[in-house]
């Protein structure tokens, strides 16, 4: 967060505000393999349940879990649908209006009203949809009514808060094809293409620098003898200044890389990349990864490291894939990303992307490796012919699968990752390479960003 806020622009609010709902999001992802663990904890290697993990037991460590994710995830919706849109419309109200501060709130206050309406709707649907219809054809209007009541209290508000999370996790499904399909194709090539050299460009930059100057003086130059320049004169002259003050600022930019330690490890950074498969479906084929992490399970923390490995390997895609591509609504770009001159309001809607995306991860691990997900490394008894169940099955599921119709829209997603990923591969291999000071001048900059020259480059 401080790496990409604008230093001019900052503000605390939004800055404590972006690292509270980037550390929840992190939290959240991090109890899926302490819920893993804990099922698969209860249980002998040869199926029986161990002598502490008695029905009294087992239950209360589902509760406790249970609850964990009641809170995190409570969390998430009010960090979505109150806090985080409340600080973006109170800085937007800040920028347009300079009056004081109780009239800015009330307004931010005013537009959030829609987010919290949206909430409670979801949490509405969610907590009286029915899962079980009566398969009683004379049953009354209110018996199913009455069924709609007990379900919604036997559930504990289960199936409320999981229909919010469910729609959320399908909007962070739908900024993962955006970004992370993306990202996940560009960082590996764009680490093996690595940058263009510094002092080539340097080169290339003082060339157009010249041409421009000369260009400029052709046009000065009618006006030596009093003659005033044509409109079109002027206009020329005006652009051509304003790209020389580009092509200074790139100039200033580039003697600071030159200079700095950065050109050092550039060979490190960029001269080997590594691999990204794709996402693994629901097949009848044997799952590697489902084999792979019940082993792991048996050296602690091996399980633990490889899934934080793939979920942090998602966030960073997710980030480059932000970084090269911006904030968009539709065909609108709304923010860009950039090292030290992001404007607060878009990194509100970094973290906010960046939320969804990660509450999404818990899916996208799901995909890769089901069984593992739902069981851990529990077996179960062969020679026992009961009807309870002999396996617990983790609360992570019971999230993601209460209703059926999200699972079909992730399902469909997973498709949709893989056909974004190729085609972000195709791109990203026709692309050269990028410049070494990319994203650090634009031509709507001010003189004044070069002011924190020294912040990055020593």
């Amino acid at each position: 967060v401080r790496k990409y806020q604008s230093r001019r622009e900052s503000e605390v609010i939004s800055t404590i505000t972006a690292i509270f709902a980037l550390a929840v999001a992190l939290i959240s992802s991090a109890l899926l393999p302490v819920d893993i663990f804990l099922v698969s904890y209860m249980k002998n290697q040869n199926g029986t349940f161990k002598d502490w993990a008695d029905a009294n037991v087992s239950r209360q460590i589902e509760d406790t879990v249970l609850y964990g994710y009641y809170t995190l995830y409570s969390i998430i919706l009010f960090c979505v649908f109150l806090w985080i849109p409340f600080v973006y419309f109170y800085y937007e109200e800040k920028e347009e209006d300079d009056g004081n501060t109780c009239s800015q709130v009330k307004t931010a206050f005013k537009y959030t009203l829609g987010f919290i309406t949206i909430c409670a709707v979801l949490l509405l649907i969610g907590a009286f949809v029915p899962l079980d219809i009566p398969n009683k054809k004379n049953s009354t209007e209110w018996e199913k009514v009455k069924l709609l009541f007990e379900e919604f209290g036997s559930s504990h508000g289960l199936t409320a808060l999981s229909f919010s999370i469910s729609s959320l996790t399908v909007i962070g499904m739908l900024a993962a094809i955006t970004y992370t399909a993306y990202g996940m194709s560009a960082l590996p090539l764009n680490l093996i293409k690595g940058t263009t050299s510094a002092a080539y460009e340097r080169l290339e930059n003082t060339e157009d620098i010249e041409e421009v100057e000369q260009h400029l003086l052709r046009i000065k130059s009618k006006c030596r003898d009093g003659r005033p320049l044509s409109s079109r004169d002027r206009r020329t002259v005006q652009q051509l200044e304003e790209r020389l003050r580009t092509l200074r600022r790139r100039e200033r930019h580039l003697e600071s890389i030159e200079k700095s330690w950065w050109t050092n490890l550039d060979k490190a950074l960029h001269s080997a990349g590594f691999d990204s498969g794709f996402i693994i479906l629901g097949t009848n084929l044997t799952n590697p990864l489902n084999m792979l992490l019940p082993v792991l399970q048996t050296v602690f923390p091996l399980d633990y490291i490889l899934i934080t490995t793939i979920v942090m390997y998602f966030i960073f895609t997710s980030m480059a894939g932000i970084r090269n591509m911006g904030i968009w609504f539709f065909w609108i770009r709304l923010y860009k990303i950039r090292r030290g001159k992001t404007r607060p309001q878009a990194l509100l809607f970094l973290c906010m992307i960046l939320l969804l995306i990660v509450l999404h991860t818990s899916y996208m691990i799901y995909s890769l490796a089901p069984q593992y997900v739902m069981y851990g490394s529990q077996k179960y008894l062969h020679y026992l012919l009961s009807f309870l169940d002999q396996c617990i099955v983790t609360r992570t599921y019971l999230f993601l699968h209460k209703f059926w119709f999200f699972s079909a829209a992730y399902y469909f997603g997973n498709w949709a990752f893989i056909a974004v990923f190729l085609i972000g591969l195709i791109v990203s291999c026709c692309k050269g390479k990028k410049s070494v000071i990319e994203g650090e001048v634009d031509e709507d900059d001010s003189d004044m960003s070069d002011d924190e020259l020294s912040v990055y480059y020593r």
